[in-house]
């Protein structure tokens, strides 16, 4: 399993949000090349990157940042606002190696289907961020975790069989909390569709949270809050660095 560093953007500047809400931001003073500058030392060789401003205006807004990141010796996989073919195509020509589609996949699945042919299954990456309702069924929340469905994700990502490869499943409770990984969710996942490479999102605190995600099988593991403040000793995390 490979650790991901996540990055989240706004007005070029690194953040995090608790569980998506842009009122509860925390500000990290470090620039974020030098963010990433550091997870590249430490061996990390992708970067996940959010543009919040581009998750609320439906175009990529931190362009010159990405397109910074990118020339920093790591691979980005960058989402935020990608609803469009030729929103796709810019993020990749600004330097992502990857780009993630969000609600779109929902709503737009027909598109998705095309985006994923076109671009390829290396290169789209589908996210659905859920909240698990009172019967422990994981529903698809969308537009930045603001409009909650009914869709189930085990519905969600049936539809896209034989077209996905990738699928970034986020626990939105979790989120920025520390509160530990829904280690769960991510076994069912990974028990229906063990074709599909999972990446799991949301609530990483410890090494520990990784061996337990690792052992269920998913493909990464992203993490924000606890990289940021430092929560992990630098060799610990070596196992996680590799290639994807």
């Amino acid at each position: 399993m490979q650790l991901i560093p996540a990055i989240d953007l706004r007005a070029g500047r690194c953040v995090r949000l608790l569980k998506g809400d842009f009122e509860r931001e925390t500000h990290y003073e470090t620039p974020p090349r030098e963010v990433a500058r550091e997870y590249r030392a430490q061996g990390a060789r992708w970067l996940h990157v959010v543009d919040l401003d581009g998750a609320r205006e439906g175009q990529l807004a931190n362009r010159a940042v990405v397109k910074s990141l990118a020339s920093g010796g790591v691979r980005l996989q960058v989402g935020g606002g990608l609803r469009s073919a030729q929103a796709i195509a810019e993020a990749l020509t600004h330097g992502a190696a990857r780009v993630v589609v969000g609600s779109a996949a929902v709503l737009s699945p027909a598109d998705a289907c095309i985006w994923l042919d076109d671009f390829g299954g290396e290169q789209v990456v589908l996210a659905f961020d859920v909240r698990i309702d009172a019967a422990g069924v994981p529903r698809v929340a969308i537009h930045g975790w603001r409009e909650q469905t009914e869709l189930s994700l085990w519905s969600a990502v049936e539809s896209y069989c034989g077209h996905v490869r990738h699928v970034l499943c986020t626990d939105v409770d979790r989120d920025g909390a520390l509160a530990g990984p829904n280690v769960a969710l991510y076994r069912e996942a990974v028990r229906r569709f063990p074709d599909v490479a999972w990446q799991a999102s949301g609530g990483v605190r410890d090494v520990g949270d990784l061996k337990e995600l690792e052992a269920v099988g998913v493909a990464a593991a992203i993490s924000g809050r606890a990289l940021l403040e430092g929560r992990f000793a630098r060799g610990e995390l070596e196992p996680f660095w590799q290639s994807a």
